[in-house]
């Protein structure tokens, strides 16, 4: 059955930059299981925010397209060309969540349209609302934005089934003509590849850095386990670090540039040879060859003196990186030292999720998928379809709700996004919550799906 959009018009992309008309056509997916209620509840709250806020100049042409469940009921399939058609025309979407089984059966279809758009960045901004209970001191702590590398990594979904006339064949072969030793059980194991691209990696920073400079972050941490996965995840941090210095020099500074810069205004005589000394702790056990290696870097940093010395590197954004289990680690312990994340695919998946426990779960957690050179950008819940909760309209919308205004935010309607995570805020301020709140806030009243978005309305 073709689909057919409303009357509007299309958003448009020029030189980079989003075309978006007074009334945009936004295809979406309601979603499967709980999809339904969040859908009707969060779009509701859109049309409320968009009317009061813009005055009725402007207004969301909404352009249903089908995908999961309901796409497999009527037509046959889990997601009809026609609905990818629809993302790719309009540029702009969102989506609740859908059904994917584990193990054999479907490709995931989350990651299906990832892969066919080309939706590079995985965007998960992650932040507190004042009142949501959380189960760490302080959750206000928490303000980071994570890029997560979308399309390349395991998810890339290149593997194959132990057992299998394939997994033998590469096996054979990474043992015969790659010399592989360290396959400890050929025989039985499954074999994944794991890519990971410099293209890959250099967009995705670029994309950081720059969101970084515009919203004036004070740092950008590259997360990976290089020193494990040295030519994959190592690369991803070796490229990441190259990208941000050679495209924006003059606006970051790295971890290591800012201790030698600071060293050298602390004390102005200090010698090239005891500055390497400074930031490496281990420089008197270094071969000459390693040593030269160091004063070379120290020398490429003071060359830096005369657009980031004088303490001016300290209002420039902070390049580092951290090794992926640290990371988990001191998101927890040490929030307030991470700002921007630029990461491979599955550590994004593990930080996103592990920051949005810190601050009320998975049920608020936001989400986007974004291609920032074709414009296309698909916004989504974060969680599951949670089918045991389907049609009772008891679950929160929290996650579609933030990320519709994700969705505002990137098509320049800023303000009505504002209005909504205000009332948001208030509205949980005010303990009138769904059961997921309730049952960990004292004096809350527990609110319906579709009531907890007409409190929201109230409070616009």
């Amino acid at each position: 059955m073709p689909l057919k959009p409303p009357s509007g018009e299309k958003i448009t992309i020029s030189g980079g930059t989003l075309r978006v008309p007074d009334h945009p056509i936004v295809p979406y997916v309601e979603g499967d299981g709980t999809g339904r209620d969040i859908w009707r509840a969060s779009q509701r709250v859109f049309d409320a925010a968009v009317e009061r806020t813009l005055g009725g100049r402007r207004k969301i042409a909404w352009f249903e397209v089908l995908a999961g469940e309901k796409a497999f009921n009527e037509t046959r399939e889990w997601m009809p060309a026609e609905t990818l058609d629809a993302f790719r025309t309009y540029l702009v979407g969102i989506k609740g969540p859908l059904t994917t089984p584990v193990g054999g059966g479907i490709r995931s279809l989350n990651v299906a349209l990832r892969q066919e758009l080309d939706l590079y960045v995985c965007l998960r901004p992650v932040r507190y609302f004042k009142g949501v209970p959380s189960p760490v001191k302080r959750p206000e702590d928490v303000d980071m934005v994570i890029f997560r590398e979308n399309t390349e990594d395991i998810y890339a979904g290149v593997e194959w089934a132990a057992g299998t006339p394939e997994a033998q064949r590469v096996i054979s072969w990474l043992q015969s003509e790659m010399k592989v030793k360290k396959i400890r059980f050929p025989e039985t194991s499954g074999i994944g590849i794991k890519p990971i691209s410099s293209q890959g990696t250099e967009r995705l920073v670029r994309a950081a850095v720059r969101h970084g400079l515009e919203f004036d972050r004070k740092s950008l941490t590259l997360v990976h386990k290089g020193n494990i996965m040295k030519f994959t995840e190592g690369a991803f941090r070796d490229w990441g670090y190259a990208l941000a210095t050679r495209e924006f020099r003059e606006r970051v500074v790295t971890e290591r540039e800012s201790w030698i810069l600071g060293n050298r205004e602390k004390d102005a005589a200090l010698s090239v040879e005891d500055n390497a000394r400074a930031i490496e702790p281990g420089y008197a056990l270094m071969t000459e060859e390693q040593k030269a290696k160091v004063r070379k870097e120290v020398e490429a940093a003071l060359a830096l003196l005369p657009t980031h010395g004088g303490g001016k590197w300290k209002a420039k954004l902070l390049v580092r990186d951290a090794i992926a289990d640290i990371a988990l680690q001191q998101v927890l312990t040490r929030p307030k030292d991470f700002d921007v994340i630029a990461t491979p695919n599955l550590n994004g998946d593990y930080l996103s999720d592990a920051l949005a426990a810190q601050v009320g779960g998975i049920g608020i957690a936001p989400g986007g998928n974004i291609n920032y050179e074709t414009g296309h950008a698909i916004f989504e819940a974060t969680h599951g379809t949670a089918p045991k909760y389907a049609d009772l309209d008891k679950v929160n919308p929290g996650s579609v709700i933030l990320s519709g205004c994700m969705m505002l935010r990137y098509m320049g309607w800023g303000e009505p996004a504002d209005r909504i995570e205000r009332a948001l805020e208030k509205t949980i301020g005010q303990k009138r919550v769904t059961y997921d709140f309730e049952r960990q806030m004292e004096g809350a009243r527990v609110l319906k799906t579709s009531e907890f978005a007409s409190a929201i309305i109230e409070n616009l």
